[in-house]
């Protein structure tokens, strides 16, 4: 399996997705801080919280929308709308005009665009896709996304204060560029039947009714809640290096000489989502040939594994070259886990709940951060031992529900690759009867 291989879907998401997260990373980053010198820390702190609810709430919604609209209306709609909010907050920070209000409000547009669009994007892939090559796409969409975070926020950190009318303006135009390849070169994946798309025509007190039920039934779905759940555990053991672990290495690294350079806590906290990033950049072809000769629930459990000693030794340990090794481990555990548990991830929901399912899936992400930053706060009131203590329990934690339910997982996955052909076996035969 190849790149060029994949489905065209797939491929324009890949290259259009690289270009755009390359400039979003040079613009969105830096947002709280601009947000911060207009509206002040404090409220700052509120709105972007506001923002991150808003952005949720929506996503559910937007995810019963596309199993009943399809995918590609859904993605149109938000591309569009997100062409909008980005000429009016390109002209609220141009010489003309200036007004940090108008940009928050667009900058909430924003996160509804992603609300209605990413469960629509991320079921599609999934539609379009085999299971055999999921594990390669994700990789290679992970990487992808990791050098254009590398490049777009190091050039940001340049631009971002003197620039941003012109960042704003070259986000808008590669906006446009997005929403004419979705309308004229993406293909629709998924086509509800006619019961389905009935619920569109009933009124609004059933549509709320509709939405619930849809996620009453993915609620009942245990095998699904529990990875979900397990995921928010391991997710979270990375965003402590932003949360807790910044805080301790702040307070507690003492300062030490790296060759020429004096390095505090403040610094090795850059430094390791540095290394972090690099490593992801250049290893992860390699890793993902070296993972391909073991079976995926192996390299599952191995992963999580690396990624919870390597947290956990960060969280404790001060030595720079200490860290630094402990960094290479998590990130081995990283390059492995990604594909492998987005793999699952993709065989988990039926054909016509992808997108509900994909909607609660997205809470690994906010879930997550929300117990990182829990953290910071139990870290104000408990030991460095302890929160290491903890930091590690919240990597078994993850560990021991995984190998609970990676039985049901590897069924899915034998079910779904079993469905793909049949149905491959069923057109075959189809096409020799009209022959």
């Amino acid at each position: 399996m190849r790149f060029r291989d994949f489905h065209p879907n797939i491929k324009l998401r890949i290259i259009f997705g690289f270009f755009t997260e390359i400039i979003g990373s040079m613009i969105f980053p830096f947002m709280a801080i601009y947000f911060a010198v207009h509206f002040g820390a404090k409220l700052t702190g509120i709105l972007l919280i506001i923002n991150i609810i808003i952005g949720s709430l929506v996503g559910f919604y937007g995810g019963y929308l596309s199993d009943i609209m399809g995918r590609k209306k859904l993605m149109v709609i938000a591309e569009v709308l997100r062409v909008v909010s980005f000429i009016v907050m390109t002209l609220a920070n141009s010489p003309w005009f200036e007004s940090p209000i108008l940009t928050f409000v667009m900058f909430v547009v924003g996160s509804i665009c992603w609300g209605i669009e990413g469960p629509a994007t991320d079921a599609m892939l999934i539609d379009v896709s085999k299971p055999a090559e999921r594990k390669l796409m994700y990789s290679i969409m992970y990487w992808s996304a990791n050098l254009s975070i590398a490049v777009g926020g190091a050039v940001g950190a340049f631009l971002f204060e003197d620039y941003l009318f012109e960042l704003f303006i070259g986000m808008t135009i590669m906006s446009i560029i997005v929403t004419f390849v979705l309308i004229f070169f993406i293909q629709e994946s998924f086509f509800p039947d006619q019961a389905t798309k009935e619920k569109k025509r009933t009124g609004k007190f059933q549509v709320f009714t509709d939405v619930i039920q849809s996620y009453k039934t993915v609620a009942g779905d245990k095998v699904f809640i529990l990875f979900v759940i397990a995921g928010l555990f391991i997710q979270s053991l990375e965003f402590q290096l932003t949360n807790y672990i910044a805080v301790r290495l702040h307070e507690q690294m003492p300062d030490q000489n790296l060759f020429q350079w004096s390095i505090d806590g403040l610094k090795m906290t850059g430094i390791l989502r540095t290394e972090n990033t690099i490593l992801v950049v250049i290893f992860a072809a390699l890793v993902m040939k070296l993972i391909q000769r073991y079976k995926d629930k192996h390299v599952f459990l191995t992963s999580i594994v690396l990624f919870a000693i390597g947290y956990t030794a960060i969280s404790y340990f001060d030595n720079i070259w200490v860290l630094f090794i402990a960094m290479v481990i998590a990130t081995i555990g990283e390059l492995m886990r990604v594909p492998v548990q987005q793999s699952y991830m993709a065989a988990i929901p039926p054909d016509d709940k992808r997108s509900s399912y994909m909607a609660v899936g997205a809470f690994t992400y906010q879930g997550s951060m929300i117990l990182a930053s829990l953290s910071v706060t139990l870290g104000a009131y408990l030991s460095k031992e302890t929160m290491s203590i903890f930091i590690l329990c919240t990597g078994v934690i993850g560990f021991l529900i995984i190998q609970r339910i990676i039985p049901s997982l590897e069924q899915r996955v034998k079910d779904q690759e079993e469905s793909v052909k049949a149905i491959k076996d069923q057109d075959y035969a189809l096409k020799e009867q009209v022959q």
